[in-house]
């Protein structure tokens, strides 16, 4: 992993988030304020009294009601941007157009084509692109992690993960609006699984899949499976079914000296099995999750450090759930939310004819 140093020889990186809604609450908007070398100057929010309300909050000393107003703000060295998907590429544009870099929530865009635009835009500029795949630095995995390096599990001989939960029953939010997401539940949360997947083992390769609506009263998928390999040639596999009955988390990890089992999103310790037994690793998630990844980001902007999930390797992650997904969407090249009508996973839906201009 390279150093960017875009600020090397500077104590400080000021940063500016636009979109300071609930994802910055707790898991990420005080990552900035308490990493070190970091300081959270100004947010943004379009309701201008929800941005002042949070400024107030969380001891900001500016808000905006516009992105393009923070942005240009010359006290704002980098900003990150905490909006749904569908405007990631927009802002993320904008911010390097000003010449500043980004650090960007996941998943990074609506699809990998847009992924890309960004990408070029960065590289254009020469500036640095990050993306918030904040599992790549907590200590449970990092864990995961050094016994891989280490030889724990021998040889690797196979990958699964399940994820299963009721989102069936939540109803329509946008996180299941294609506009806003670009895809269902499996690219908000499914995500985190394959980045991890990719920083572990990956990159993946020989990707492929399918996706169906089975239950969800809205358009796109809530069940997906598909099959990979690592790097090394490790058979893999993993389904998300978000309309399940029942919750399940599980990643094992099968070695020929040991497997690892772990949940990806619950805050548990994880096992450890080989012949001498069974060893169990108790490392908690810090209380705001997105900090130690938000520190590395810091550290790579100072000259200090690298951060492990930049725009390249967040790309990866939306390459490998476009080649999923583009069956149930017809394809995702283009402005696929634009033309529900036309999806060939939603046809035989018996809410399909909701769609407007259907």
């Amino acid at each position: 992993m390279a150093v960017s140093g875009h600020f090397a020889g500077r104590a400080t990186v000021r940063w500016g988030i636009i979109g300071c809604g609930d994802v910055t609450e707790v898991k990420s908007g005080p990552g900035f304020q308490k990493a070190g070398g970091s300081q959270l100057v100004a947010v943004m929010r379009r309701d201008g009294a929800l941005a002042a309300d949070y400024a107030r909050r969380h001891g900001v000393a500016r808000w905006y009601d516009d992105a393009d107003a923070l942005i240009a703000d010359p006290e704002v060295d980098a900003v990150y941007i905490a909006t749904p998907p569908g405007s990631h590429a927009a802002y993320s544009h904008a911010v390097a157009a000003a010449g500043k870099p980004a650090y960007v929530e996941k998943p990074m865009a609506r699809s990998v084509a847009e992924c890309d635009s960004m990408v070029r835009a960065f590289a254009r500029a020469e500036l640095p692109l990050f993306v918030a795949y904040y599992r790549r630095r907590l200590p449970c995995f990092l864990k995961v992690e050094e016994l891989l390096k280490s030889g724990a599990l021998g040889r690797i001989t196979g990958v699964s993960y399940r994820l299963a939960e009721a989102h069936h029953q939540r109803g329509d939010q946008w996180r299941t609006d294609a506009a806003l997401a670009g895809a269902g539940h499996f690219l908000d949360v499914g995500s985190h699984a394959l980045d991890l997947l990719d920083y572990l083992l990956g990159p993946l390769t020989n990707v492929s899949g399918t996706a169906a609506n089975r239950a969800s009263a809205c358009l796109v998928e809530d069940t997906v499976a598909l099959s990979f390999r690592t790097a090394e040639g490790a058979p893999g596999s993993m389904s998300c079914d978000f309309a399940s009955a029942v919750r399940d988390d599980t990643m094992r990890l099968s070695g020929t000296e040991g497997e690892i089992a772990f949940p990806v999103f619950r805050s548990e310790p994880l096992r450890w099995e080989s012949a001498s037994g069974v060893q169990a690793f108790d490392l908690p998630y810090p209380p705001h999750v997105a900090q130690p990844l938000i520190q590395s980001v810091v550290d790579d902007l100072l000259g200090r450090g690298a951060c492990p999930s930049t725009g390249e390797s967040a790309r990866r992650t939306s390459g490998a759930m476009d080649r999923v997904l583009e069956g149930y969407y017809g394809g995702r090249t283009d402005a696929f939310w634009t033309r529900p009508e036309t999806w060939p996973g939603r046809r035989g839906l018996p809410h399909a004819g909701a769609v407007k201009g259907a």
